[in-house]
């Protein structure tokens, strides 16, 4: 009797886990590879995030979005693999570029022209400090509060991250950039 009572359970757990992969899976797997540098390991981790998220639904306590909450378990995943091969270099190329634009990412469309395929490198080259906070605030739209409790970190220390990383990159363009004025 109790596992027909489970029953749907589960499948409702299984649509909800099928619905947020549609919606979050190409934000995970970018906000991986943005930690990574390297598309086969950053959909190695966005998997390990869906599969963390099901097995910790339940845990899920509703004190922040859906989405943070699952930025959040992207983030630590991400975390955790710098962590496991923090030795390792991985040299961001065109061909990543390229990868990118065949697997379709929206994000990617971002990327094809050649100013902002030199913003998206310089993004990736600065520490990950300062990359997460502009990534989080730029690509994923999140407001302040929302990277500050992502990242646990206090919502000044997001500001200051977020004013420091922006003049990092504007340091890493040629005094007169792409445009006179």
């Amino acid at each position: 009797m109790r596992d027909n009572l489970k029953q749907p359970i589960e499948r409702s757990k299984d649509e909800l886990l099928e619905n947020v992969m549609n919606e979050y899976g190409n934000e995970v797997l970018y906000l991986a590879y943005s930690y990574v540098k390297d598309y086969g390991l950053a959909e190695d981790i966005a998997q390990e995030v869906f599969v963390k998220f099901y097995q910790k639904y339940d845990e899920f306590r509703g004190e922040s979005s859906l989405k943070t909450w699952i930025i959040r378990i992207a983030i630590n995943q991400s975390k955790d693999h710098l962590k496991r091969w923090d030795t390792r270099k991985v040299l961001i190329s065109n061909k990543v570029s390229e990868l990118l634009k065949e697997r379709d990412i929206p994000e990617s469309l971002a990327i094809q022209n050649e100013s902002s395929k030199e913003l998206h490198a310089h993004l990736l080259s600065l520490p990950v400090k300062y990359r997460e906070v502009l990534f989080l605030y730029y690509y994923e739209e999140l407001k302040i509060n929302e990277i500050a409790e992502c990242l646990h970190i206090n919502a000044n220390t997001v500001k200051t991250r977020l004013k420091n990383g922006k003049r990092r990159l504007h340091k890493m363009y040629p005094k007169g950039g792409h445009q006179d004025g």
